[in-house]
């Protein structure tokens, strides 16, 4: 396959992914469309009966289709980042994706060398971000974004602009390493629409320990030959602050003062805290990759967390390394 039969195939498939988000659960509507044909004449249910099965076939598809890449299926260990921009700068490929259950701010970055731009998105249920539109407001530096106010700060080759996407989501975009960044991060603003993509690493987290609730989910590398997932859990009542992280990724010696221990049923090790490190412990998977959990925690508890945590065999990591997505 050419390069372009490539590309060219990717965006079809992107495209059918976006349809198949959209449509409509058919066991649901034909059970409706069921309910609703009591009591109707012949005709009229075998009009509703054609109607159920041509939902039902667009239904199939689209699971079908969500079952290949269901990037935009919310699920446990699987967030769904709600906005993205239809331009960028030439050169820029995204490396970075971060999110998580309810208001855990979702996080895009592309790099192109010592340059990156960041879109964050924030809850206005988040009580830091509830007043954004006040804030704004008082600001005397303001831009404006698809005619709502924003804050713009920075000069030369930085900048940074928020504005309210709607009543519920703060937008966040910042440009680094790039010249004239004003100009560049309100042109990256104005483009920025919803365009729902998932995180889908090749970890979830499985049984945690009491206190700790599942915070974020990141997926991160140049291309799909060296990305890894990181997943963190925290205290709900202070949730920005992670206190479990565990992370899959390329092969990682055993530093010094490691300890042989039982992980998953393999031999993995454990190493102590120290010098302001969390402890650690690590085993090798199946697919070769590192699982490596830290954490200010106990040992046993490290490795319960790691025992527990679930490998999902189909992550997506197709668009590590490319300008959008």
């Amino acid at each position: 396959m050419t390069r372009s039969e490539h590309e060219t195939e990717t965006l079809i498939r992107d495209s059918l992914d976006r349809l198949a988000a959209r449509a409509p659960d058919g066991h649901a509507v034909r059970e409706a469309l069921a309910r609703a044909g009591r009591g109707r004449q012949p005709a009229s249910r075998l009009a509703l009966v054609a109607a159920a099965v041509v939902l039902l076939v667009v239904g199939v598809f689209a699971g079908t289709q969500l079952l290949t890449r269901p990037d935009v299926v919310p699920a446990a260990g699987r967030p769904v980042l709600t906005y993205g921009p239809d331009w960028l700068p030439d050169g820029f490929t995204e490396q970075y994706r971060e999110g998580g259950p309810e208001i855990t701010p979702g996080v895009r970055r592309w790099i192109a060398g010592e340059a990156s731009i960041t879109l964050q998105t924030y809850s206005t249920a988040d009580p830091e971000w509830s007043q954004t539109a006040l804030r704004i407001a008082s600001l005397k530096d303001q831009a404006l974004v698809r005619g709502r106010v924003s804050m713009v700060t920075g000069d030369g080759d930085a900048a940074q602009l928020t504005w309210l996407a709607d009543d519920r989501h703060v937008l966040r975009a910042a440009v680094s390493g790039i010249p004239d960044a004003r100009t560049v991060v309100q042109r990256i603003a104005e483009s920025v629409t919803a365009d729902p993509v998932g995180v889908r690493g090749e970890l979830r987290f499985g049984a945690l320990p009491p206190g700790l609730a599942e915070r974020s989910t990141a997926v991160q590398g140049t291309g799909p030959g060296d990305a890894s997932t990181t997943l963190t859990a925290a205290d709900p009542a202070r949730p920005a602050e992670p206190v479990v992280r565990a992370v899959a990724g390329a092969p990682a010696p055993a530093p010094a003062g490691a300890a042989p221990v039982t992980v998953r049923g393999g031999a993995g090790f454990f190493v102590a805290p120290a010098n302001g490190r969390d402890a650690l412990v690590a085993v090798r998977l199946p697919s070769g990759r590192w699982l490596q959990v830290s954490g200010p925690r106990p040992e046993a508890e490290l490795i319960a967390v790691a025992n527990g945590v679930q490998l999902d065999p189909a992550p997506d990591y197709r668009w590590l390394g490319r300008p959008t997505s």
